[in-house]
């Protein structure tokens, strides 16, 4: 079975973060998880990449924990690794950033990536 892939943007070092935890939780069910943050080198063991254009692949997923403001920037970039879904958890969406996305056809799923993690395992 291939592994399923998925890109956390707003990866945090902190374990107390939800966008660390994402980053666990995903890795615990079975995911590839491609963490993503400028100023982190590593996240849970796995190295860290300073932005999407970085992922040496298209991840299946991106999930996504940065404020509107940060995001909005973002959205370009994130559409040209064309994922099947865009998870913008609590937070993230302000009407700019779910029009933006309309516009570059991604598949926005408003909710939270923890709780909705499939496993891979079973």
């Amino acid at each position: 079975m291939k592994k399923k892939t998925i890109a956390i943007v707003g990866a945090s070092k902190k374990s107390g973060k939800f966008s660390n935890t994402a980053v666990r939780t995903y890795l615990e069910a079975g995911w590839t998880v491609y963490p993503v943050n400028p100023t982190a080198g590593e996240i849970e063991g796995l190295v860290c990449y300073a932005c999407v254009d970085d992922i040496p692949m298209n991840p299946e997923r991106i999930s996504v924990y940065l404020g509107p403001d940060r995001l909005l920037p973002l959205l370009e970039a994130i559409a040209s690794r064309n994922p099947s879904e865009l998870w913008l958890n609590p937070g993230t969406e302000s009407p700019e950033v779910l029009q933006k996305a309309a516009e570059l056809n991604l598949n926005v799923i408003q909710a939270c990536t923890i709780i909705n993690c499939p496993s891979q395992r079973g």
